[in-house]
C-alpha cells in the first residue's frame, strides 16, 4: 500500500497536532504500507517527523489564497497522487473537494453541525460561511469509501445530517508525553500560602464562554476563596473584547485573572504543570484536546457538560452548564471543598487518559486505511 495524505486543509491547531502526534509514532510497514506520501504547505511539513518511509511535497498553490488552495486539491491532486502511484487517500479535513478515489476522510468539525452554534453568529458572513460547509463535508463524507471520527458523540451527530455512512471508524487522538505526569497532581495548597491555581486553555470563540469563566472565579472571590485563574489561547477580535471587558469589570486591579494569549503548544505542559484545577467550558467540540492534556496531567477537572465531554472526561471530573457562570462556581466549589472528590475525580481523570495515545492513534488509523484500500480494489 502507498498512502497519501491530503493535509492541502490542515491549517488548525488541533489538525496540525493530529497529523504530527499519529506520524510520530507510526508503523505503516506493519500494515503493509512502504510509503506515506503528505501534501501540505511548508509550515507543516517542516514540523513532520523525519522517517525513511515519508515523502514531502509542498505544491506552490497551498501557499497562495483560498481559492488556489481549493483549485489544486480539485484538479492537480489527482494528478499527484497516479503519478506517486497512490493506493487510498486520506483527507485530513472533511471540506476536501478533492475527487481522489478510494479515500478515507476524517471529520474534525463540530461547529456546522452542534445545534444552536452556527446561530450565535448572527447574520453575518461567518454564519452563512458555516451553513455551505456543512453541505462541503456532508458531501465529501458521501463520497468517500470510508470516515474516521473523533469521537461516538461527533459520528453520531455529524451523520444525522449527511446519513448513515456505510464504513466508519471512530479514532480518537492522542495526548503528547510532555503532558503526563507518573501520578496525579500533588500541588493542592492545603496550607493555603498561595492561591488555588486553575487553567482555561482554549481559543477565545463565541462557543467557548471565557467570560462566563471570568465571573465564575470572580464570585468564588467573593466567597473567600483564594483562587487565581489562568486563560491561554488567542481567537476572535470581538470576543477576545468581549473578555477583556469582562475582566475589566470582574478584576479591574487585575489581582486574580490572567490572560495569556497565545502560547504554543510545545509551552502548554509546563502551564498544566503548574496548575491545581482545570477548567473546561466550551459548548461546541468535536473532541477536547486540552482537556484531555489537563486529565494526563492528573489536575481534577470541572468541564463543560456539552457535546463529547461527558463521553471523554466520564467519571474524571464534576459538570457544568457553560453559559451559567453559578454553575461553573458551583462545579469549582466542589473541588475546592470536598478533597475526597477531588481526588477521586483527579485519579479517574489521570487513569482514563492512558488511552488517548498517539500510538494508538497511529496503529488503528492505519488498520483501517488498509481494510478500506483492501475492500475498494487498492493494494492495501
Amino acid at each position: 500500500m502507498i498512502l497519501g495524505i491530503n493535509a492541502s486543509r490542515g491549517r488548525s491547531g488541533g489538525a496540525r497536532a493530529h497529523l504530527i502526534g499519529m506520524l510520530s509514532e507510526a508503523d505503516p510497514e506493519a500494515y503493509g504500507c512502504s510509503q506515506v506520501h503528505v501534501w501540505s504547505y511548508p509550515g507543516l511539513l517542516d514540523a513532520l517527523p523525519d522517517r525513511p518511509w515519508l515523502v514531502r511535497h509542498a505544491p506552490a498553490p497551498l501557499e497562495g489564497s483560498l481559492l488556489s488552495q481549493l483549485r489544486w486539491e480539485r484538479y492537480a491532486l489527482p494528478r499527484a497522487f497516479r503519478e506517486v502511484e497512490g493506493t487510498i487517500l486520506l483527507n485530513i479535513d472533511a471540506g476536501t473537494v478533492s475527487r481522489v478515489r478510494p479515500a478515507v476522510t476524517m471529520s474534525r468539525d463540530m461547529l456546522s453541525y452542534e445545534p444552536g452554534e452556527a446561530e450565535r453568529y448572527g447574520l453575518k458572513p461567518w454564519r452563512l460561511r458555516l451553513i455551505l460547509l456543512r453541505h462541503l463535508q456532508n458531501r465529501s463524507l458521501r463520497a468517500a469509501q470510508g470516515a474516521v471520527f473523533l469521537t461516538h458523540y461527533a459520528g453520531e451527530m455529524i451523520q444525522r445530517s449527511c446519513g448513515r455512512l456505510e464504513n466508519v471508524a471512530y479514532i480518537p487522538h492522542g495526548v503528547g508525553e510532555a503532558f503526563r505526569q507518573p501520578e496525579p497532581s500533588q500541588r493542592w495548597p492545603m496550607d493555603r500560602t498561595r492561591p488555588i491555581e486553575v487553567l482555561y486553555i482554549s481559543p477565545v470563540w463565541r462557543f467557548k464562554h471565557q467570560w462566563h469563566v471570568v465571573e465564575a472565579i470572580a464570585a468564588l472571590r467573593d466567597k473567600g476563596h483564594d483562587i487565581h485563574l489562568t486563560l491561554a489561547g488567542d481567537g476572535e477580535t470581538d470576543m477576545i473584547e468581549r473578555l477583556h471587558r469582562q475582566m475589566a469589570e470582574s478584576d479591574p486591579e487585575g489581582r486574580f485573572v490572567t490572560h495569556l494569549g497565545h502560547v504554543d503548544h510545545h509551552n502548554l505542559p509546563a502551564l498544566t504543570g503548574k496548575a491545581d484545577l482545570y477548567v473546561f467550558a466550551s459548548s461546541c467540540e468535536n473532541m477536547p484536546n486540552t482537556v484531555l492534556e489537563g486529565m494526563a496531567a492528573g489536575l481534577p477537572v470541572a468541564s463543560s457538560d456539552r457535546g463529547p465531554m461527558p463521553e471523554i472526561v466520564a467519571e474524571g471530573g464534576v459538570y457544568f452548564d457553560p453559559e451559567d457562570p453559578g454553575a461553573i462556581a458551583a462545579a469549582v466549589e466542589r473541588l475546592i471543598e470536598d478533597a475526597d472528590l477531588r481526588r477521586q475525580v483527579a485519579t479517574r481523570a489521570h487513569h482514563l487518559a492512558r488511552q488517548y495515545s498517539w500510538r494508538r492513534c497511529a496503529d488503528e488509523t492505519f488498520a483501517f486505511l488498509a481494510g478500506t484500500a483492501r475492500r475498494h480494489g487498492g493494494r492495501g
